[in-house]
């Protein structure tokens, strides 16, 4: 597959995720399209490779969610890595505001691909939220995998009563699900891939002009080095570096064998924001008396498998330690707006 894979679109290009899969891409010698609503990140995130010079260009699409938007997107390209997604947890509406958006969207590029006769694989970011189960308790010890759907049903999902954060996973879900109904249905030329990543922090490489403009989980950690207590408490002790998870990306639309295949990428180590505070305190002399003192347990009741897409996608996760002070020493070197 890998041969013949040259052009890939890469939704959602000038995001915090999209712009790692881009600069994966770009580093491996393939050639990149980027679709974003945004021409002005576009052009900066163009302006800021200059070694890449011919081998990035953007398309502007204003409505992610309108089909036919994707159409001469694709033309030419042998992939597609999905990763633009709706996210707000300011909803009015969660059916109109989250859901009916993210199915769109992935309608949408699936239509686009299908009128293409080169695209042979598409990729698709979905969300560790389309797993997991939130009343699933142990004991017994259990881990999550790619085999398991978070078990909440549209009508729990569009429910007014239902907080945006449930409504999202419902986004996640029926998004994910759309897809690998419409390959089944439809049989098009190309196979699907998708990627189901829990918290995903780490340097940013698309266009930030401050903190305050940093993406929602590298915010966090921005927050406790800045002294904020108490400390949140994660809602699950998984995550994932960003630059790990671009590389999946970019694996599961090269490796043959992922066809077909749904991963849960994630770190083997796991994390709470009282680790971060330990980390960022040790590491850097301007937190050390800011960062919160406090004690969080890290919750071991149950287990993501990491271990299935680092072997099929030949991943070294980074450390905890890596990821929290790569983040935090170039946030430190940013205006601070926020």
């Amino acid at each position: 597959m890998s041969h013949t894979t040259q052009y890939v679109l890469v939704t959602g290009a000038t995001g915090f995720i999209g712009a790692h899969v881009v600069d994966n891409l770009l580093r491996r010698g393939l050639k990149v399209r980027g679709a974003t609503r945004s021409p002005e990140k576009g052009k900066a995130m163009i302006e800021a490779r200059p070694q890449f010079q011919g081998k990035l260009d953007f398309v502007q699409i204003d409505d992610f969610e309108k089909l036919g938007v994707f159409t001469d997107a694709v033309k030419d390209v042998d992939a597609v890595i999905h990763v633009a997604s709706p996210f707000t947890y300011d909803t009015k509406d969660n059916e109109k505001e989250l859901i009916i958006p993210a199915i769109n969207g992935v309608l949408s590029i699936l239509d686009a691909a299908s009128t293409s006769a080169n695209v042979k694989r598409v990729v698709i970011t979905s969300s560790f939220a389309s797993v997991l189960d939130a009343d699933r308790k142990a004991p017994p010890y259990f881990t999550y995998t790619g085999q398991d759907w978070n078990p909440l049903t549209y009508e729990e999902s569009i429910d007014p009563t239902t907080s945006a954060v449930i409504a999202y996973r419902g986004s996640k879900k029926f998004a994910e699900l759309r897809a690998w109904e419409y390959v089944k249905e439809k049989k098009p030329a190309f196979d699907l891939v998708t990627l189901c990543p829990p918290m995903t922090f780490g340097p940013v490489v698309h266009p930030v002009k401050d903190v305050g403009s940093l993406n929602e989980s590298n915010k966090m950690l921005w927050r406790i080095a800045s002294g904020e207590k108490p400390l949140p408490v994660a809602r699950v002790p998984f995550w994932i570096d960003v630059r790990d998870l671009a590389q999946a990306h970019v694996e599961a639309v090269l490796r043959s064998e992922a066809g077909g295949k749904r991963y849960v990428p994630a770190s083997l180590e796991r994390f709470s924001y009282a680790k971060a505070a330990e980390i960022i305190g040790s590491n850097f002399e301007w937190a050390k008396d800011k960062v919160a003192q406090e004690v969080q347990a890290i919750d071991e009741s149950h287990g993501l498998d990491g271990e299935t897409a680092a072997r099929d996608l030949g991943i070294e996760y980074k450390s905890f330690k890596e990821t929290v002070v790569d983040l935090v020493t170039q946030a430190a070197s940013f205006p601070n707006k926020s």
